[in-house]
Formats: structure tokens, sequence, C-alpha cells
């Protein structure tokens, strides 16, 4: 199992400062085993990307692969692909976005624009409705199956929070589709989720952990703070490779 790090764990002002090679530097220190690039958070995409080629396991595109009307959105799909070959990141992470019923018929389009690649399309639950819950994930990756799609999911174990849904629910039902795990634990503040450490999180990590398979890679996506941040990311990759062994 390969341990990564969310680059957004570091938070908007700590990568802002320092830029997302020093942390994927920091992560690497601290014996991750590669980073997830966040594209919401380059502040020079074109220097930004080139920097960190060879050093990313993951692409994260903040854009939803259809559009809010259902459209696929082949000018999204194609940014993201295009950052994730500049990283030589064989994976990138993308949301549905709005994706319904109507979406289905470009699902043949979809599968035309991935054959052949040489990045890996993985799907993540996010904190919409259209696009967390366990209805919509379900939904969706039986229609692209029945298109003669395989694509695979980033299964993110606190968003469900954000929609009401039960995590380890989830994790049961859509375990065989899961490629990438985001860890994530979660506490509710007055009015809101917000993202913790596993060890802080009120919900039942590890049994979602044991429901998820143990051989795709797990990355940090949680608040990485203190004063030795090396000394921090080290102890957090520990816990959840302490918990895997465990499990």
């Amino acid at each position: 199992m390969k341990l990564l790090i969310s680059l957004s764990s570091f938070g908007a002002a700590e990568v802002g400062r320092h830029g997302q090679l020093w942390c994927t530097e920091l992560s690497r220190e601290a014996g991750a085993d590669g980073v997830e690039v966040r594209g919401e958070m380059l502040r020079d995409p074109v220097n930004e990307l080139a920097a960190l080629a060879g050093r990313a396991a993951v692409f994260s595109s903040p854009e939803g692969l259809w559009t809010a009307d259902g459209a696929l959105d082949e000018a999204a799909l194609a940014r993201g692909m295009s950052a994730a070959r500049v990283l030589g990141a064989p994976r990138l992470k993308m949301a549905i976005g709005g994706f319904g019923t109507a979406s289905q018929g470009s699902l043949a389009r979809l599968r035309e624009l991935l054959v052949g690649g040489p990045v890996e399309l993985v799907i993540e639950n996010d904190q919409t409705a259209t696009a967390g819950t366990l209805a919509a994930m379900q939904a969706f990756f039986d229609a692209q199956e029945r298109a003669g799609l395989d694509l695979g999911m980033t299964f993110d174990m606190g968003n469900w929070h954000w929609q009401g849904e039960c995590p380890l629910q989830a994790a049961q039902a859509l375990a065989h589709r899961v490629r990438y795990v985001h860890c994530k634990g979660v506490q509710r503040l007055p009015g809101k989720w917000v993202a913790v450490p596993l060890a802080d999180s009120v919900a039942p990590w590890r049994a979602i952990l044991r429901a998820l398979p143990a051989d795709v890679p797990h990355a940090i996506e949680y608040p990485l703070i203190g004063d030795d941040l090396v000394a921090v990311t080290r102890a957090q990759l520990a816990v959840i490779r302490d918990a895997r062994r465990q499990a």
C-alpha cells in the first residue's frame, strides 16, 4: 500500500506561502510515498506543474466532469489530463459534477476520450448532492459500466457526512469500485462539518478502513498543523500504516 499526502492538507495559507513543491519535498522527508497535487492551489500553473514533474502520484482537478446542466465538460477533462501528463502523474481525480439521467448518452463519448490514454481517471465522492451521495455514486458507476467503461473510485471517507450519508454503508456498497482512498476524519461544529485527523474523528474510521481494499493508495486529506510539520506528517502516516496492519 502506498501512502500519499493530498497537499491541501497543509492548508491554503501554508501552501500559498511556500508552494506545492515545498510541500511535496516535506511530504517525502516525512516518509510519504508520493503526493496529490491540487489544481485549485496552483498559483502559477504552467511553471508549478513543470517544477513538480515526476513527483506526483495524482492530480486533483477542482472541476466537475459534467456541467451543472448535465453536459460532459470535455474542456475540463482535457485540462485535467494535460496537467496530469505534465506532472507524469498516473491518475487524475475528478468528481462527476452535474451528471444525471440525461448525461448517460455522453458516456460513450467519454469512453472515446479515454481510450489508450496514459492517465487513469478516478471519480471522487465530493460534498455535493449531485456527486456526494451513495445513490448518486451507484447510479453513475452502474451507468458507466453499462457504457463499457471501467472507472475506479476515489473513496473520500469524510465527505459523506456533508450530505448526511453513512460512510460505512457507502464503503460496504462501493468497495469493489475503490482504487484510491482519501483518509479524512470529521467532527461536527455548530452548523458545519470539519475535517480532522482520524484519531479525532466521530466517524467509525477503523471500520470504514476495514471495509475498503487495503492494496490501493491511501492519502491523508485532513489538516496537518504544527511547529514541526515533518514530525506531524510522519506521525499521521504512522497512524494509517498501523491501522491498515491491524485491519
